[in-house]
Order: structure tokens, then sequence, then C-alpha cells
């Protein structure tokens, strides 16, 4: 039985609302889900990067709280 495992990507939009993807691994496939606005997909490769556009580009989110 494979482990699931959870990351997230966050980013900032420019009213200083989060906004959060969450990747969900389990074995070789990765699901991504965004908290905002419910988007889905499946991504096996650049689960992360998948991620980053879908927030840029969904929700104009682009600060990262990390850096």
């Amino acid at each position: 039985m494979p482990s699931i495992t959870t990351s997230k990507v966050t980013r900032w939009d420019q009213h200083g609302r989060e906004h959060v993807v969450q990747v969900r691994k389990s074995g070789m496939s990765r699901e991504l889900t965004c908290s905002t606005c419910g988007w889905r997909r499946s991504a096996q490769f650049l689960p992360w990067l998948k991620a980053q556009e879908h927030l840029t580009e969904a929700h104009q989110a682009t600060v990262d709280p990390t850096a």
C-alpha cells in the first residue's frame, strides 16, 4: 500500500489574501487542489510548478511568504 504525503504551495495576492494549493502524493501520482476555488488537477511531473502557475493565473497570487 503506497503511503500518502501532503505538502502545499502558498502565495499571497496584492490584497494580502492567502491562497493555497495542496499537493497530495500517493505513489507516482499527485493530486493538486486549490483551497480558494476548488480547482483540481492530477500531475505526475512538476506538481509544485503547476500549483504556482494556477495561483498566478487564477488568483494573481505571486508573493512567496517564504522569500
